[in-house]
Order: structure tokens, then sequence, then C-alpha cells
């Protein structure tokens, strides 16, 4: 099929999986932090309670995935977004309203929960399972939306910071959650259901069978990979969560540096198309092992970096690792544990990655409050991110050779 007639001939799914990963924004640490400073002050925190805090909620958030996740394999991805989205526009109402810096606890687990969670689980698992020959171009495509709403929300909402209060803009997120919930409900009327898939639509995993969450968490292959899941969001998270206190230490400007996220996201798009493409054509096992090497490769370049330039050419280099991971990441379960229970199983793998995002802001935090800045901090994360990849590859070879002969 070539690909603007798939486009073409999918365009109804597609587009939903693109406004269900957009929406996933207002969650997400890259659209939080940039309120950082504003809340630290309104509330008096330092970064390391602020950095405790989104710890807190976010771990939280990553153990009701575990339950929440299951959903996707019981119940229509269009019934799903309403409640779900609703219930992240209340979150970002919370997030305008919240007075005592107990309640922010709540407030981020809301905003973490339904946000990067849920809907990116949505827009995930509903790609993966509706596609299977085009998975990776499925997935990458509903990718662009994270993509967007990197390069457009940061840009946007700090340029209204300067006129707008901050709770204030709090309120025009709610809205605009709330206005993309009869977008997503056209687009989905004649959903594919998980119900309405006939047997010969789903994919195997290894040894010819689906694979329970139960199994998966009984094969070593699933604790190989837990650097390579935790590594991108612990660390990723880490450096939008820390980007006001990383300008600071560079002596570069906020506006500036938000500046170079356009950049970013057109070399996570450019990047997220070709791993899709490299998904399908040599398949995930291919793919996999390599995607950690990006991001050690930007974080050593941006911890050394003195320049805006060369922060810049550090986030194009990270945005190759991000859409290696958001694609080849998600197609890796369905390919390796077969489609029927895949919302079961991405749910443990997206609760990890969850805590991951949790435990970042956590330690960076606290490690500054010791005296040790982020870009020092960068030159450990990046060997981390190196024996992730190691660990990953002797994993995928040990165990692919189990997969059928067409998932192989």
């Amino acid at each position: 099929m070539g690909y603007l007639r798939f486009l073409f001939d999918n365009r109804l799914f597609l587009l939903a999986g693109f406004l269900l990963s957009f929406s996933s924004s207002y969650g997400q640490t890259f659209f939080i932090a940039l309120f950082a400073g504003d809340i630290m002050r309104n509330f008096g925190l330092t970064d390391g309670q602020w950095g405790a805090i989104y710890t807190l909620g976010t771990t939280i958030s990553a153990a009701t995935m575990i339950w929440a996740g299951v959903l996707t394999d019981r119940h229509r991805v269009r019934l799903l977004s309403v409640w779900v989205m609703v219930l992240l526009a209340a979150a970002c109402l919370a997030m305008a309203t919240v007075t005592h810096w107990a309640l922010l606890v709540v407030v981020i687990y809301a905003l973490r929960l339904f946000g990067q969670g849920l809907m990116s689980e949505l827009a995930y698992v509903a790609m993966a399972r509706w596609f299977v020959a085009a998975r990776g171009r499925a997935i990458s495509i509903a990718s662009m939306g994270f993509a967007a709403g990197q390069a457009l929300l940061p840009v946007t909402f700090v340029a209204l910071l300067a006129v707008i209060g901050w709770r204030e803009l709090w309120v025009l997120a709610a809205v605009m959650v709330l206005l993309t919930i009869p977008v997503i409900q056209l687009l989905l009327r004649q959903e594919r259901t998980p119900q309405s898939m006939s047997e010969s639509n789903e994919s195997l995993g290894m040894g010819g069978r689906h694979w329970s969450r139960g199994d998966m968490l009984h094969h070593p292959l699933f604790y190989v990979l837990i650097p390579l899941l935790l590594g991108p969001p612990a660390w990723g998270t880490a450096l939008f969560f820390q980007q006001v206190h990383l300008t600071e230490v560079k002596g570069w400007s906020l506006v500036a540096f938000v500046s170079l996220l356009p950049f970013y996201t057109l070399s996570t798009i450019a990047f997220t198309f070709i791993a899709g493409w490299a998904v399908d054509r040599f398949g995930v096992k291919w793919v996999v092992p390599f995607q950690l090497l990006p991001f050690a490769l930007s974080f050593l370049l941006l911890s050394q970096a003195q320049s805006i330039f060369a922060a810049g050419i550090a986030l194009v280099i990270f945005g190759i690792g991000q859409a290696m991971h958001g694609t080849a990441t998600t197609a890796f379960w369905a390919v390796f544990y077969g489609t029927r229970h895949l919302g079961a199983i991405k749910s443990a793998a997206a609760a990890l990655m969850v805590f991951g995002s949790a435990i970042g802001p956590g330690i960076t935090g606290a490690l500054i409050d010791y005296g040790i800045d982020f870009p020092q901090q960068m030159v450990p994360m990046a060997a981390f991110y190196l024996v992730g990849a190691a660990l990953a590859g002797l994993g995928i070879w040990r165990y692919q050779r189990d997969l059928p002969t067409s998932a192989a």
C-alpha cells in the first residue's frame, strides 16, 4: 500500500491517534515544567521540594496505571477517551485553583495519570492494535501529536506568560482539552474495537501465542529491558523538568532555550517516520537496541555545551532518540507478546516508564540541592543509557529466535 493511500484510507483513525497523543501534552513534564518557577515562588519551594512533590504524585500515578491500563483491553477508545479527557480537564482546573503545597501532590497525580499515562496509552495501544502490517507507520503518525505538542505549546504558553497569569493559562489548557473531545468522538464513530477484530487480525508473540501480563512478568526479557524503559522517561523528563535550572546554570535565557524546541520537534518528526519505516521494513528487533545511543550522545553534548547553538544540536540528537523510543518500543510489545492482552502488557511497561518519569525530577532536584548541578549529572546519565542499550541488545538477540516466522 502506498504511503499516501495508507494515510487517506486510515485518516480518521490516524487523526484520532494524533489528537489523543497531542492532548496528553497537558500532563507531560515539558508542559508542567514551564510553570516550575511560578509554582516554586508561589508555594515557597526549593528545587528539591518541588522535585519531591512531582516524584510522589507521579509515582502514585504509575501505580494506578497498572490497573487503569487494562481498561484499554475491555473498552472502546471512543468511550474511554471521553472520561479520561474530562478528568484531565478537571486536573488542569485544579492546578489553576490549588492553594496549598500538599494538594499539589494530588494535582500532579491527576495530571500525570490522565495526561501522560492514560492519554498516551490510549493513543499507542489503539495504533498497535488497529494496525498490523503498517504498525510502525501508524505509531509514528500518532506520535506526531506528542511532537506537535512539544513544538507548539511551550513557545505559545511561555509567550502568554508575559501577559497572562500562570493560573489562568491552566484554565486555557482545560478549555482546549474539552474542545478536543467532540472532534475525537466524531473521528471514531466507526471505531475498530477489540471486540470487532477477528482472530485472524491478531498477531502472535514469542512461541506463537498471546502472552498475558503475568506471563511477561515471569519471563527474563522484560527485566533485561528495564534500563531501556526507565532511562528515557527518567532522564528525559529530568531534562525538561530542570530546564529553568539548566538555563540559569548555563547563563541562557529560558525563552532562548524554549525557542530550540521546534528544532527538537522537527528532528523527532523526521526520525519518527524513519523509525516507523524501519520497524515495518526490517523488524522491531533491529531498531530497539539502538534507540538509547542518541540519548547518550545528546546528554554528553549538552553537559558540555557553552552556547545555545550547541544546545540546539544536542536537542536535535535527543529528538532522534525520542523518535526511535516512542515508535519502536510501542511496536515491540505487540511483536514479542502478541496483541490480545496488549493493554495489560503495555500498562505494566507504561507504569514502569511513568515511575521513571517520577524518579528523574526527584533525584535531580535532590542532587541540585546538594550542590551537584544538572549539567554535571548528565554524564553518568549518558553512561546509564549505554548500559541499557547493551542489555537490550543482548536480550533481544537471545529471544528473537522464539518469534513466529512472520514476526521475525
